[in-house]
């Protein structure tokens, strides 16, 4: 197999683009690139540095792993997260392409061998923690070989200013000064606001990169924001009408993956969790059963999932909202890695808001920020659970929202989003949104939501009549509303900014000028009321949209069977064999020899060396006894 590398990353056969496609075609099995990849390759191919801004299931690992057979040495890779590590490098191998892993997961014994292997050029591909990269034998084992480029993946993690920052990611730069012939460093990431990208940049000491950002859009995704009075009744319901799909339940707390696990398990489902209170043992034991297709549902916190690359799960339920839109779209985005349609469903409730508040207050691992700095970061990550927030009560298209935060701009109307989907009456609120405006500025805006909450409906708390709240003309105006619509009311005056929020520990709510307009001015004021609200109930359920292309069901499920068998025969997970879209491209092409079966989509030599005799002998007994 290595053959077949060596004889591709030969300059003197190929020349110009017909060697960087034939690399594509012969070690990946694609006839093209994907929007973006191209561009990121030739930059780094010119030795300059890079920053690609894709999004998950765009190929970000193929800007890298292509361009590093083509370089004379080393490409060392700097992953957060050993499972993604294990993943990359089986599906390297899956490939024909020698590439190794160096983490806390091998012994002093395995890790030496890896760096002796390196040093007599064995591998082309290493991936390493960022813990790794200063220690003594790593410092050592650099300084024997060609590294021809570093790539830093998931670079969002180098930044305090995104969800997910590692302070082991600042070693970074430290380790790149140390060359004294400074490598090609490019860094990859799915998500990114334009300040994020930036500190990448800065944090990585990127030389003039070469900076792309191919869009966040993936149109195959299907969002849905749900209010449900009870989540696992409205949980279990979706998952018993789609029980032979796989799929993720995000939950924001140790406790609740548990709670919701046990509940699945006890009806009888197949479900299995991760959070970091596990074992490493049974984490490791968990994610596999998931991974190998052993149980289709796995329970977790956001410790899961990062970089796996599990092409088959067809729904992300966040059971929770997360803490920001970042972290939404990268964790509803490992859904439909394969391109078929996938549902991302958020189960919305007022307590997730107060929870996620808590955990911001809460010490998170980033100690080596001074105090100034750990202020700055809490007081952003609170103003990102409000914009979060927002996204969880707008009546507007979601997709449109999520990419407007990304600075990317729409038509503002998608058709695959429970917003787009959804009809509404216009409700006229104009009296009781200046009842609510009034009580604000009558209040002194010194108060929360709940507390002009409470005056409108003229609760009788002791706090509130402590403050001697009852005596304004305000109190119980609105005494026959419910809270919740008077909720609302409010988070559609924030979206339309007449009113905001304070970004203190303790907000508050004011007005804004434009409030004036309502009190004042005679503006009248819509908003959208879901028309068929109680009738609807449920009719939420797997709304994404169906592929065009029809195969053959029975032919597919044959193939997938035999894909499990060779994944078990061979210890490895069924997709690192071949992904649902390569199955669904060969139930379309039916290839009946080898030149037919390079054809197919994901399709190298190296696969059709280890699997073409099987699969091309299944589809032609399948055709004999079918066609």
């Amino acid at each position: 197999m290595e053959s077949i590398i060596l004889n591709l990353i030969n300059k003197d056969k190929f020349g110009g683009n017909m060697e960087k496609l034939e690399v594509l075609k012969e070690v990946f099995g694609f006839s093209s690139f994907r929007e973006g990849q191209e561009d990121l390759i030739d930059n780094i191919l010119n030795g300059r540095d890079t920053l690609g801004i894709m999004p998950t299931g765009a190929g970000k690992s193929m800007c890298y792993q292509l361009p590093a057979l083509m370089l004379e040495g080393i490409t060392l890779v700097v992953s957060p997260l050993i499972s993604l590590m294990k993943d990359q490098v089986n599906s390297l191998i899956e490939q024909g392409i020698n590439a190794a892993y160096l983490n806390s997961s091998l012994s002093i014994s395995q890790f030496n061998k890896v760096l002796d292997n390196a040093r007599e050029n064995k591998y082309k591909i290493i991936y390493i923690a960022p813990e790794r990269l200063l220690t003594d034998e790593f410092l050592s084992f650099i300084q024997a070989v060609k590294v021809s480029m570093i790539t830093i993946d998931e670079a969002h993690c180098v930044s305090q200013w995104g969800q997910d920052f590692r302070p082991s990611y600042l070693r970074i730069l430290n380790f790149i000064n140390r060359f004294n012939e400074r490598p090609i460093v490019s860094a990859f990431t799915a998500t990114a606001t334009s300040q994020v990208k930036e500190d990448i940049i800065e944090q990585l000491g990127l030389y003039n990169p070469y900076v792309l950002t191919t869009g966040f859009d993936r149109k195959n995704l299907y969002f849905s924001v749900e209010k449900p009075v009870d989540k696992f009744s409205t949980l279990l319901e979706y998952i018993n009408k789609n029980k032979q799909k796989c799929g993720i339940v995000y939950c924001s707390t140790r406790k609740t993956v548990d709670e919701v696990c046990r509940k699945l398990n006890e009806v009888g489902l197949n479900a299995t969790k991760y959070h970091s209170g596990l074992s490493d043992d049974e984490r490791r034991e968990n994610q596999d059963a998931f991974i190998y297709d052993k149980c289709n549902i796995i329970v977790a916190t956001n410790a899961f999932g990062m970089g796996i690359d599990k092409s088959n799960v067809s729904f992300v339920i966040h059971y929770n909202m997360p803490k920001n839109i970042e972290s939404y779209y990268q964790e509803a985005g490992r859904a439909g890695r394969d391109g078929e349609p996938a549902d991302c469903i958020l189960l919305y409730g007022g307590q997730d808001v107060i929870t996620n508040q808590f955990l911001i207050d809460q010490p998170n691992g980033n100690e080596m920020l001074d105090e100034e700095t750990m202020l700055a970061v809490k007081e952003k990550d609170r103003e990102l659970l409000r914009i979060m927030t927002y996204y969880c009560h707008t009546k507007e298209c979601l997709r449109a929202y999520i990419l407007n935060y990304f600075g990317e701009e729409t038509s503002g109307s998608c058709g695959n989003c429970s917003s787009c989907n959804t009809e509404f009456n216009l409700e006229d609120i104009t009296v009781e949104a200046q009842k609510i405006l009034s009580c604000i500025i009558r209040a002194n805006e010194r108060f929360g939501i709940k507390m002009i909450i409470d005056i409108l409906r003229g609760s009788k708390g002791q706090r509130l009549l402590s403050y001697n709240l009852n005596k304004l003309s305000t109190y119980g105006i609105m005494s026959g509303v419910s809270e919740k619509k008077i909720r609302e009311i409010i988070n559609f005056l924030i979206l339309e900014e007449y009113i905001y929020i304070t970004k203190d520990q303790f907000p508050v709510i004011k007005c804004t000028k434009k409030a004036s307009e309502i009190l004042f001015d005679g503006k009248r004021v819509n908003m959208k009321v879901n028309k068929l609200e109680e009738s609807s109930k449920g009719s939420w359920l797997s709304k994404s949209k169906p592929m065009d292309t029809q195969i053959d069901d029975g032919l597919f499920e044959l193939l997938r069977a035999l894909r499990n068998k060779i994944a078990t025969a061979t210890h490895v997970p069924a997709y690192i064999v071949f992904a649902d879209a390569a199955l669904r491209d060969m139930c379309i092409k039916m290839p009946t020899n080898d030149e037919e079966f390079l054809l197919v989509s994901g399709v190298g030599q190296a696969k059709l060396l280890k699997y073409g005799k099987d699969f091309i002998g299944a589809i032609n007994e399948y055709k004999q006894n079918n066609v």
